[in-house]
């Protein structure tokens, strides 16, 4: 059996850790939808963690009693896989719009499992079933899908973030995160038998994990405006690197806007940064401050979106482009495909590009 007071400690450690790190999120940005995500997904994190408190296991002086509230704190456990789907999505898609079918997927989830946690409840020995036992299992399964696509959303915006110390640190959080919160679900859902409550020892390692987590994601976020890590692993790169050929001229808005506007580099379809930096002969971390300090964008695709859509604005308001199809815009701007267009016209003007020309050839 664990020790209870230091079982409790962690409890305490985690808990506080949790409530520091969204309260500082939400601080540094209030406007954020994501700092909001992040805060009710703290919220429930702290659910699950009391909620492991109430287990026959745990010592008598720090058991909990939250059989009023059960219901409630195992609908917001069984939320934070899909948050954290949500969260992530915010921080590296956060030019492109969340997909309606995982939203409906979600809340599909949360239904779902109120209506099984209720009926558990309603029902003595239902929870016991094979339906009830087969339909919590696909739940399981949905929870890991989204961790999942939390965790490959991470590695595809990775690159396209242009500030290279929330890059480090979003990269470690979230990744360390992730693999903890899917490690979590497995073996809660599927390893252990009863759930963690009535596996002392399991359950005191996952809490032991995400104190020290928790604990260490604090100490990193009030650190790391003191020790750029970012900087660090830089000045390693410059030193072990060959030699980068730069440009001979002086590199300023005007001769980025002559070479990637005027030359409609930006139509070139997969155009990823590092395939600019080499075109523009400059570093990619050079190319990555410019873009981010200079012309204020703190994403790559961002910056891809307002020139390509600029360009398609121009395009369909040619009177001479009228019967022109609107996908034959989309992909000679940049685009490989309609929707991302689709949806990165509307996103920036408010209307569709159908709607667009209308408007603008109709004079």
């Amino acid at each position: 059996m664990p020790n209870p007071m230091l079982l409790y400690t962690a409890q305490i450690v985690a808990i506080l850790s949790i409530l520091l790190l969204a309260a500082g999120y939400i601080k540094a940005e209030p406007k954020a939808a994501s700092a909001r995500v992040f805060a009710v997904m703290a919220v429930f994190t702290i659910f699950y963690l009391l909620n492991g408190m109430t287990g026959q296991h745990i010592d008598p002086q720090f058991r909990l009693d939250l059989s009023t509230w059960r219901l409630f704190f195992d609908i917001g456990t069984s939320s934070v896989c899909g948050l954290f789907m949500i969260y992530c999505f915010l921080i590296f898609q956060e030019q492109d719009r969340f997909p309606l079918s995982f939203a409906m997927a979600f809340a599909f989830q949360v239904l779902l499992d109120f209506g099984l946690l209720l009926f558990n409840l309603v029902e003595e020995g239902a929870a016991g079933s094979e339906v009830v036992t087969l339909i919590g299992t696909g739940l399981d399964v949905l929870q890991l899908f989204f961790v999942g696509f939390a965790i490959y959303w991470t590695l595809k915006g990775w690159r396209a973030d242009l500030v290279d110390d929330r890059r480090v640190l979003r990269w470690f959080i979230i990744g360390v995160q992730g693999a903890l919160i899917f490690s979590v679900v497995v073996v809660e859902n599927f390893l252990l038998e009863g759930r963690s409550k009535d596996n002392a020892s399991e359950r005191a390692v996952i809490i032991y994990a995400i104190a020290l987590l928790a604990f260490g994601m604090l100490l990193v976020a009030l650190r790391f405006d003191y020790v750029s890590l970012t900087s660090v692993i830089r000045k390693v790169v410059e030193l072990t690197e060959e030699p980068f050929q730069e440009s001979s001229t002086a590199f300023d808005i005007e001769s980025f806007n002559k070479s990637f506007s005027d030359g409609k580099i930006y139509r070139e379809a997969g155009l990823t940064i590092s395939m600019l930096a080499k075109k523009l002969s400059l570093p990619e971390y050079r190319l990555r401050a410019f873009i981010h300090k200079q012309l204020g964008f703190r994403n790559f695709n961002a910056m891809l979106h307002k020139y390509r859509i600029e360009d398609a604005r121009e395009e369909l308001s040619q009177k001479a482009n009228i019967n022109v199809p609107v996908l034959t815009i989309a992909l000679t701007v940049g685009y490989q495909s309609i929707t991302p267009f689709n949806n990165a016209f509307r996103e920036i003007t408010g209307v569709t590009p159908s709607e667009y020309r209308k408007r603008n050839t109709s004079e």
